[in-house]
């Protein structure tokens, strides 16, 4: 006979006689009794958290879910977690790599921007990032790198994967547009294709001085995740991209709108034309 049998017999006979009977411990019996009212909880906070993830199109974080269900039910956040790991209830938001450790593929920079984001002239203080784009057919990611002196795009690239050499194109994009005459910071955050060898390499190559987010610091590197909600609200979520060539072709007309067209609350201007006052 199973355990659960044996549980689930406990009201029509005493857990003395039964547990004498089957030839077991009274406190091994009372230990799985514990562990069947974890599961029989686990499942009954699997569903909840499925509900919650439904409504919000599974977006929240197991510290969201925590959160907005610690009002009802008394649970620890780590056992949140752990359902959701168990359940598939994770969120499909991407969330940054976490800092891990290479050998010598390792690369880290101070923090040398320090959450200063006034820049005097162009071309003085870059920010860039990595951000996923979900389409009809699978997800994108987009690279771009933003120039802090008028917010503009100064280059950006659209790949299939997220990869170093998705980075280092942008990089490649940006100094052939630009003419770099003066020092040059490209502050980023802690992601693996910005510890690369071949991130650190290219910098040396083009003599610019990089800068990292502290970890878990993620206003570090604002004006960077600044620009990806502001593309997300205005562009993407409104159009729903179904197909790759679709997201690519509405990032190309939202960029370019972005830089010629669209005012900067702050200056009155349009990046293009603070750009060319400074010219």
């Amino acid at each position: 006979m199973s355990p659960l049998i044996k549980y689930l017999a406990k009201d029509r006979y005493p857990v003395r006689v039964m547990c004498r009977f089957f030839g077991v411990l009274k406190s091994g019996y009372y230990d799985f009794v514990k562990r069947i009212d974890n599961l029989d909880r686990h499942a009954y906070l699997a569903v909840l958290v499925a509900k919650c993830q439904e409504r919000c199109k599974k977006t929240y974080s197991c510290r969201q879910i925590w959160l907005k269900k610690k009002k009802n039910i008394s649970i620890n956040i780590k056992t949140v977690l752990r359902v959701m790991n168990k359940y598939g209830l994770l969120s499909e938001i991407r969330r940054r790599c976490k800092y891990r450790k290479m050998g010598d593929e390792l690369h880290r920079y101070e923090n040398v921007l320090n959450r200063d984001f006034y820049a005097d002239r162009p071309n003085f203080k870059w920010v860039t990032d990595i951000s996923y784009i979900l389409t009809g057919e699978g997800t994108l990611y987009l690279s771009v790198i933003r120039d802090l002196y008028d917010n503009s795009i100064i280059a950006y690239k659209i790949g299939n994967e997220q990869t170093a050499h998705l980075l280092l194109n942008t990089i490649e994009a940006a100094m052939e547009t630009e003419k770099i005459t003066t020092e040059l910071q490209l502050h980023s955050d802690q992601g693996l294709q910005y510890t690369s060898h071949a991130y650190f390499n290219l910098t040396r190559e083009y003599g610019i001085t990089p800068s990292m987010s502290r970890r878990g610091n993620c206003y570090d590197n604002a004006m960077a995740e600044n620009f990806f909600g502001i593309l997300k609200s205005e562009c993407i979520y409104r159009n729903r991209p179904k197909t790759f060539s679709t997201a690519r072709q509405i990032i190309d007309e939202y960029i370019h709108f972005y830089n010629h067209e669209r005012i900067q609350l702050k200056s009155k201007l349009t990046s293009c034309e603070k750009r060319c006052q400074f010219a």
